[in-house]
């Protein structure tokens, strides 16, 4: 896939093997993100049952995107979400980052509104990265 991963906490495998019904949309999401982030590390958690995307192995800091199944849909969330442009108001969450979009069929990952708000997240991370003003370093 061209990510860097970091398996001490688990893999995709370990979180998709979880929900086999959700396996085509984890999978239909992990492919956006390796074509708009390419070499970006992934990370997941057996335990959570989630992935997650970033600069580093650092979820909060470094992360930019994560994926978490539940019994319905597949969250696509945004560490840093609540600071993305969401012209489509596409994202839900009211916490003081985190903001996801709930999905329910590969089709959906398809929405270019999806590929604006990753685009954002990785450019919003990438400008955290290197210090950039008015962007979280900390997570």
């Amino acid at each position: 896939m061209g990510f860097v991963l970091d398996t001490r906490l688990g893999t995709f495998e370990d979180v998709a093997a979880k929900v086999p019904a959700h396996r085509p949309l984890l999978e239909a999401i992990r492919a956006l993100v390796a074509r708009h982030a390419p070499g970006a590390v992934e990370s997941a958690s057996a335990r959570e049952g989630s992935v997650w995307w970033g600069m580093g192995g650092n979820k909060m800091k470094d992360g930019f995107a994560w994926a978490m199944p539940h019994k319905a849909h597949v969250n696509f969330g945004f560490m840093q979400g609540a600071h993305l442009p969401d012209p489509q108001g596409r994202l839900d969450g009211t916490g003081k980052s985190l903001r996801h979009v709930k999905l329910r069929t590969p089709a959906e990952v398809e929405d270019p509104a999806l590929a604006a708000l990753l685009d954002a997240a990785v450019a919003e991370r990438r400008a955290a990265a290197e210090g950039a003003p008015g962007h979280d370093t900390k997570g």
